[in-house]
């Protein structure tokens, strides 16, 4: 038996809306810890607050794992786990270590054999494929693309190619405000016939998941600015 305490992987709801999305067990285990490792500990703070979280937020210790935090600084992160403390890792994308900085203190914990515990949550990339129609059997997350125009448009032709070669969904994010940009430039680089899916506030009261061809989208585009959103692109073969 391992002395060290364990590493909880616990997701984080999708927004700021009050919605039952963390299973009661995964809340439970929440409730239970005192030391969080987060993106942003304001976030965090928020996030415990709406679970109902049973101790003065002031005395729970939260520590920022970031795309800006260092590799050397996660030997630091392991420290209250090596010292027997039990640690959750929380996410600003709902599930931890998926499309976030914390597969680094993930992989760190294996490394020292700390144990890892997966907690059950929401995940935006899983919820948008599950809604899309389009192939679940293989599919690829790209994270951001390009935010230059050129390198755009071929990121997105690429994609089209991949995605018809492999028979496979392809998945990608962008930073909310840039939304309605990348909705344009899909519409102007992609061909009439990929498919495409656009999932925005994802478990929020404004929920919009929709899959058409391209052609069909350039007849009415939803206004996606500040929300966030996934989307995933297919080219049948």
């Amino acid at each position: 038996m391992s002395a060290s305490g364990s590493l909880f992987l616990l997701p984080s709801d999708l927004g700021d809306a009050p919605t039952p999305v963390i299973p009661g067990a995964s809340q439970a285990m929440a409730h239970r810890l005192r030391h969080f490792i987060a993106e942003n500990p304001k976030s965090a703070r928020a996030f415990l607050k709406r679970i109902a979280y049973p101790q003065p937020l002031n005395t729970v210790s939260i520590t920022t794992l970031d795309k800006d935090t260092p590799a050397t600084a996660i030997a630091g992160l392991l420290k209250p786990l090596r010292d027997g403390l039990d640690v959750a890792l929380l996410s600003e994308a709902g599930c931890p270590a998926v499309a976030d900085p914390g597969a680094l203190l993930v992989r760190a914990a294996h490394e020292a054999g700390i144990p890892v515990v997966p907690l059950v949550g929401p995940s935006a990339i899983l919820l948008a494929l599950m809604a899309s129609g389009l192939n679940g059997q293989r599919f690829a997350f790209h994270g951001y693309l390009p935010v230059d125009a050129t390198a755009r448009a071929s990121k997105i032709r690429e994609l089209e190619q991949r995605s018809k070669r492999e028979d496979a969904t392809q998945i990608f994010i962008e930073t909310p405000y840039r939304n309605d940009a990348m909705l344009q430039s899909l519409m102007e680089y992609g061909a009439d016939t990929t498919l495409l899916c656009v999932a925005a506030d994802l478990t929020q009261p404004g929920e919009f998941i929709a899959t058409r061809s391209i052609a069909a989208w350039r007849k009415k585009l939803p206004a996606l600015n500040k929300r966030p959103a996934v989307f995933l692109l297919y080219c049948k073969r």
